[in-house]
C-alpha cells in the first residue's frame, strides 16, 4: 500500500499536465500512486495520461465517460485510491521537489493525523511567485496536533483542496466527497476541518498553485457562480447538525461573506449585468444566516454594512468613490502620448464607429512580407469557396512590387490600413497585428502561427533574455487576447500554444494550410519548380535551411558551404535558404556566381523549395516538421546545440536519437555531415525509421484540406464536426523532376541514378 495517493483531475490542461505529472513522479519519495482522472477532456489530456501510465506503473488512468466537473473527477479518483493519505491536485498545479518526503517526515513525527496542512505559493504567467499569507500561521502550530475547536484561527487557512493531505481512512469513514458545482473545495475544506480530531501543520512550501490567465473553472462569468450560495448554505446546514460548533459560526460567517464579496468585485466571475442580482442573493443570505453578536471586520467594514442594508445602490456609490480616488492617482502618473500618435488613434476610433463589413477580410504574414504561409493558403482557398469575402493584404511598402497580380492590398501603418482593419470582419495573421489594433465585437481574429515549436515560445521566453530581446510580455498578452481562433498542426503544438499563449481563443487542430500543397502538387509541378530554380536535371537537391540565432547578430553560416559543395560533387545541388530575418548575404551571392550553391533565401515560397528538394539539411528550423510530410530524408546539422539550447530553450532533445524526437541522421561537424551523405546514412533504414516516428508524432492533422476546413468553419459557418480529418496514409515521396529517387554514394560522391 503506497504512502500517498495523488488524485489529479484533468480537464483542458494539456499544456500543463505533463509538468504536473512529472513534478509528482520525480519526487524523492517514491512511495506514491497517481490516480490521474481525465474528466472527458476534449483536448489531449487523456492521451497524455495514458502515455504516462504506459511508462510508469504508479500511474492509474481513469477516464470519465462524461464531463462532470473537478469535484466528481476527484471523487472518481478516490474510489481507485489505495494510499494511506490522499492529496488532490489540479492538472495545472505542481509539487515542489522534496514535498512528499517533507510531508512523510511530518506525518511520522505527528503520528498520522487526520489532516496535515502545508504551505503553497502562487505562480503567475509572468513567472512572479507570490507567497501565501499563511506561512506564519502554519509555523505557529509547530509539531502540535489539535482540533479546530482548540485552534479556531486555523479556519482562516486558504480553503482549497490541494494544500493538505487527508488520511484516507478518516476521509472515507466520514463519507466525505466533493459536491457538484464550483466552489466545491471550500465546502469540503471547512467540513473536513470541522470534523477532524487530529490536525497538524508544516510550513513547507510544497504546492505551486498556478494562477492561469484563462481556462480556470472560476475564470468566466455566468450563472455557475451563483452556486456559491448553495455551497455555503450546505456548510451552515452542517453546523446546524453539530451544535458543539456553534461558537465557530461568526468566523465561518465572515469567511463566507468575504468570499461572496470577492466574487462580486471580479467581472471574471460576476458580470456587470449580474452584479445587482448577485448582491441581492448575498444580502438575503446575510440576513438569513447572520449569527447573534456578529461584528464585521474593521478592514472593508463598509462592504459588510452595505450588504447588511441590502442596498446595491449604496454599495455601488461607495465603490465608485473608492475607484474614482484610485483613478485620479493613476491619472497623475500618466504621460500623454505624442500628438501624431493621438491623431492616428483618433482616426482609427472614428473608423471603428462604422459598421463591421461582414464580407471583408484582412490578411498579413510575417509582419507584412507578402502573400505567404498559412494566411496565403487560406486566402486562395477563400477566393475559391467564399468569393463573396473580399480579401485585402496588409503589406510593407517594400513588398508591393512582389505581390502576385490581382491581389488587393493596403500598406501597414497608413490611413488605408487603419480604415480597412477597423471594418474587417476577419483578421488573419501568422504573427500579430500591431498593438493598437482593437478587437471589435463581431469580428474574427485568426492566428495561424507559422511553425511547430522546438524552441521556447511565448511566455516561456521569459527564461531566456537573449530570446526575449526586450519583448513586453504584457503587450504580448494584450495581443493574444484579441485572438478568437488559433491553428495547431499537431498535439505537441496544441499543448505548447495553450500554455505559452494563455487566452480564451478556440484551438483548431486542422493542420497547416500552407502544407496542403504537399498533397496536391503533381510531378509536373515539381519539374517546373526545379527548372525555375535552376536545378540540373537528374541532380540531387539538398536544401540547407538553418534557423535564426538569438545569441548572435547577422547570418553566419555554420557550415563551410564551399567545401561542402565541392566534397559532395557536381551531381549535388545545394540550395541555401538563410532565415528571413537576415539581410541579403554577399558571400552567398559569390558562391552562387561560382556555381557552388543556389541562394534561395528570398524565394517567396518555402513550400516550393521543400517540394524541389530531395532532402533537407537543417539545425533547429521548424521547416523540419513540415518537410516530414513529404517523407523525404531530413539531416540535422547541429554544431552549436548546447549553446542554442541554453540561450533559447527547447521543448525536447532533438539530438537524442529517440523515435519521435530525432527526424533522421545527425551531424555535429562539417566533416560528419559529409560522411552522413557519403556513407548513405542520410537515407538508410535507421534514418527512415526515425523519420517515420517523427512524422507520426508531428504530422497527424495535415491531409491536404486544412485551408478548406478553416474557410468552411470560419467564413461559411459550417460545423467543423462535419469536416473530419481525412485519413492520412503515408505520403508518397514526390520524385525529383521526373527522375528516379536519389541513390547512395558512388565513387565517393552522391549521384542520382
Amino acid at each position: 500500500m503506497p504512502r500517498f495517493t495523488i488524485v489529479i483531475a484533468a480537464y483542458r490542461v494539456q499544456g500543463y499536465l505533463s509538468a504536473c505529472l512529472d513534478s509528482v513522479l520525480s519526487q524523492s519519495c517514491q512511495d506514491v500512486e497517481v490516480v490521474a482522472v481525465d474528466d472527458c477532456s476534449p483536448d489531449h489530456c487523456g492521451a497524455i495520461i495514458d502515455a504516462y501510465a504506459a511508462r510508469d506503473s504508479r500511474v492509474v488512468p481513469v477516464h470519465q465517460r462524461v464531463n462532470s466537473g473537478p469535484g466528481q473527477a476527484r471523487n472518481a479518483g478516490v474510489e481507485r485510491a489505495r494510499g494511506d493519505y490522499l492529496l488532490f491536485l489540479d492538472g495545472d498545479d505542481t509539487l515542489a521537489p522534496g514535498t512528499l518526503q517533507g510531508l512523510a517526515d511530518r506525518l511520522a513525527l505527528t503520528h498520522d493525523p487526520d489532516i496535515l496542512y502545508f504551505n503553497h505559493v502562487r505562480t503567475y504567467w509572468s513567472e512572479r511567485r507570490a507567497p501565501s499569507l499563511f506561512g506564519d500561521l502554519l509555523a505557529s502550530a509547530g509539531t502540535d496536533v489539535f482540533s479546530i475547536v482548540e485552534r479556531p484561527e486555523f479556519l482562516r487557512l486558504f480553503a482549497m483542496s490541494s494544500n493538505r493531505v487527508y488520511h484516507r481512512d478518516f476521509y472515507t469513514r466520514h463519507g466525505f466527497a466533493f459536491s457538484d458545482g464550483i466552489y466545491e473545495d471550500a465546502l469540503l475544506s471547512y467540513k473536513t476541518m470541522l470534523t477532524a480530531r487530529r490536525i497538524a501543520c508544516v510550513d513547507l512550501v510544497g504546492l505551486e498553485y498556478r494562477q492561469r490567465r484563462v481556462g480556470a473553472s472560476t475564470a468566466s462569468p455566468g450563472e455557475k457562480h451563483f452556486v456559491i450560495f448553495q455551497q455555503y448554505a450546505r456548510l451552515f446546514d452542517f453546523l446546524d447538525e453539530h451544535p458543539r460548533l456553534d461558537h465557530l459560526r461568526p468566523l465561518l460567517f465572515e469567511r463566507a461573506i468575504s468570499h461572496f464579496l470577492f466574487c462580486l468585485d471580479r467581472t471574471s466571475r460576476v458580470s456587470t449585468a449580474d452584479r445587482p442580482r448577485f448582491f441581492g442573493r448575498a444580502a438575503a443570505w446575510y440576513r438569513r444566516r447572520l449569527p447573534a453578536g456578529f461584528t464585521p471586520p474593521v478592514e472593508g467594514r463598509w462592504r459588510f454594512e452595505a450588504l447588511a442594508s441590502g442596498s446595491f445602490l449604496r454599495y455601488r456609490e461607495r465603490e465608485l468613490g473608492v475607484r474614482a480616488a484610485a483613478g485620479a492617482r493613476k491619472l497623475r502618473r500618466t504621460v500623454r502620448p505624442p500628438l501624431a500618435a493621438r491623431a492616428k488613434r483618433g482616426l482609427y476610433r472614428l473608423h471603428r464607429q462604422r459598421p463591421v463589413d461582414p464580407q471583408l477580410a484582412v490578411y498579413s504574414a510575417y509582419w507584412g512580407r507578402g502573400v505567404l504561409c498559412n494566411p496565403g493558403a487560406i486566402y486562395y482557398k477563400a477566393r475559391e469557396l467564399a468569393p463573396e469575402i473580399h480579401g485585402v493584404w496588409a503589406v510593407k511598402k517594400s513588398e508591393i512590387e512582389s505581390l502576385p497580380e490581382g491581389v488587393d492590398f493596403v500598406v501597414t501603418g497608413t490611413r488605408d490600413f487603419y480604415r480597412t482593419v477597423a471594418r474587417a470582419k476577419y483578421l488573419i495573421n501568422n504573427v500579430n497585428f500591431p498593438n493598437e489594433v482593437v478587437k471589435r465585437p463581431g469580428t474574427v481574429h485568426l492566428q495561424t502561427f507559422h511553425g511547430t515549436p522546438l524552441k521556447c515560445m511565448g511566455l516561456d521566453q521569459q527564461h531566456y533574455p537573449a530570446a526575449a530581446g526586450g519583448m513586453s510580455f504584457g503587450n504580448l498578452l494584450k495581443r493574444i487576447d484579441r485572438w478568437d481562433v488559433a491553428l495547431s498542426s499537431n498535439p505537441h503544438s496544441s499543448q505548447i500554444w495553450e500554455r505559452v499563449y494563455p487566452a480564451a481563443y478556440r484551438l483548431l487542430e486542422y493542420g497547416y494550410p500552407r502544407n496542403d500543397v504537399f498533397f496536391t502538387a503533381s510531378e509536373e509541378d515539381i519539374r517546373r519548380i526545379r527548372g525555375e530554380l535552376g536545378i540540373p536535371a537528374g541532380n540531387t537537391a539538398l536544401l540547407y535551411a538553418p534557423t535564426l540565432r538569438d545569441y548572435q547578430k547577422g547570418f553566419t553560416p555554420r557550415l563551410d558551404l564551399e567545401r561542402l559543395s565541392r566534397e559532395l560533387g557536381p551531381q549535388i545541388t545545394l540550395l541555401v535558404r538563410a532565415h528571413y530575418s537576415y539581410r541579403p548575404q554577399d558571400h552567398l551571392s559569390r558562391l552562387q556566381e561560382a556555381g557552388l550553391v543556389i541562394d534561395v533565401s528570398h524565394h517567396p515560397s518555402a513550400e516550393q523549395l521543400c517540394l524541389a528538394a530531395n532532402a533537407l539539411i537543417t539545425d533547429y528550423s521548424s521547416m523540419m516538421f513540415d518537410y516530414a510530410l513529404l517523407d523525404r530524408p531530413i539531416v540535422i546539422y547541429a554544431d552549436d546545440w548546447d549553446i542554442y539550447r541554453s540561450s533559447r530553450g527547447v521543448y525536447f532533445d532533438l539530438l537524442s536519437g529517440s523515435p519521435g524526437e530525432t527526424p533522421g541522421a545527425v551531424a555535429r561537424t562539417g566533416r560528419e555531415l559529409v560522411e552522413v551523405f557519403r556513407e548513405g546514412r542520410w537515407c538508410d533504414a535507421d534514418a527512415t525509421a526515425l523519420r517515420t516516428a517523427f512524422r507520426a508524432r508531428f504530422c497527424p492533422f495535415d491531409d491536404g484540406h486544412a485551408a478548406e476546413r478553416v474557410v468552411r468553419t470560419l467564413m461559411l459557418g459550417q460545423d467543423d464536426t462535419a469536416l473530419p480529418l481525412a485519413p492520412a496514409p503515408r505520403t508518397r515521396p514526390l520524385p525529383a523532376g521526373g527522375d528516379s529517387a536519389p541513390a547512395g554514394p558512388r565513387g565517393g560522391v552522391l549521384t542520382a541514378e
